[in-house]
């Protein structure tokens, strides 16, 4: 497997590291990325997958929560064919496209393989029911432990935490909206203890069959945009136009001039304080990624680690 720099474990990035757009992108296959999450499960060690297409890349450098959710990914993938191309006319090369529902399925045959424990988070009931439905039919050795729509308020959201927690999950699937869904990651992600965490988009309403995906010759010739845009002309048309537009600008400024890489997020953690309403017992504790349990508040803010196991292993 190539090797990748982990950001919340300190694996070293491997030569192989490509660098567009001012983002750091993992060379790895899906079936590399299956290991490298199989690994995640096995080490309890967390691994939070970003995915990359050509829309992301054009709201960039506008959309900081977006800009700082890729940044925080501990693996960021290419998810737009568009963005396998542009590597390759820019030097520097990824070896395919990794689609989002490519790996949200094939996540689920790892769990199906390996009897792992499922979370599913997003969507209106009624797809979600669906999706556990599919997931039963399809991947039956897969332990769907817990799901929850994405339609809660926020002062609700502590207690969904609180329930991805119990459920002592070892892959969350996150089929909710931007920002909701950076919010809550950025909030209770390292208080979870779900080794994997994959925000799937729109997959969820894919697997319910809800939406059509473009047959696998619109996939290979990158096409899948149009077909959607056959299936809503009426919505879709000028948005997938301008931004195909701004995105071959991009690609065209990135040739002549290479981004820089964008600084950061601060890594440091502030615990969620017990004076929250609501606060359940749990959110004093903080995920220490990569030791493979929880610390207390109080120790990460001295750089001491009491180490808590993490349910289930």
């Amino acid at each position: 497997m190539a090797a990748v720099r982990l950001a919340a474990t300190g694996r070293p990035m491997s030569d192989g590291g490509c660098r567009l757009y001012g983002l750091e992108l993992a060379p790895l296959t899906l079936d590399e990325a299956v290991e490298l999450a199989d690994d995640a499960v096995v080490t309890r060690t967390r691994l939070l997958i970003g995915v990359l297409n050509a829309a992301k890349v054009v709201k960039l450098s506008q959309d900081r929560v977006l800009r700082d959710s890729l940044l925080e990914a501990d693996v960021l993938l290419a998810d737009g064919q568009s963005i396998v191309w542009a590597s390759r006319l820019l030097r520097r090369p990824l070896p395919e496209r990794v689609a989002g529902i490519d790996l949200f399925e094939a996540l689920l045959g790892l769990a199906d393989r390996h009897r792992l424990r499922v979370y599913l988070l997003g969507a209106r009931p009624d797809v979600l029911s669906a999706v556990e439905e599919t997931i039963h039919r399809r991947w039956p050795a897969a332990q769907v432990v817990g799901s929850r729509d994405g339609y809660f308020a926020e002062e609700e959201s502590s207690d969904v935490a609180a329930d991805i927690v119990r459920s002592r999950a070892d892959l969350l699937f996150l089929g909710m909206t931007t920002p909701k869904k950076e919010v809550f990651l950025g909030t209770y992600g390292h208080l979870l203890g779900v080794p994997v965490m994959h925000g799937v988009g729109g997959s969820f309403d894919i697997l319910a069959g809800i939406t059509r995906r473009a047959p696998e010759a619109w996939q290979r010739a990158g096409m899948e945009w149009a077909y959607r845009v056959l299936q809503e002309p009426g919505r879709l048309w000028q948005r997938y136009l301008t931004t195909n537009a701004a995105f071959l600008g991009m690609s065209a400024a990135e040739l002549v001039h290479r981004r820089m890489p964008y600084p950061r997020p601060c890594d440091t953690v502030t615990p969620v304080p017990a004076s929250t309403p609501n606060a359940p017992s749990w959110m004093a504790m903080t995920w220490r990624a990569g030791e493979g349990g929880f610390s207390s508040a109080s120790s990460v803010s001295s750089g001491s680690s009491h180490k808590v196991p993490v349910a289930g292993t």
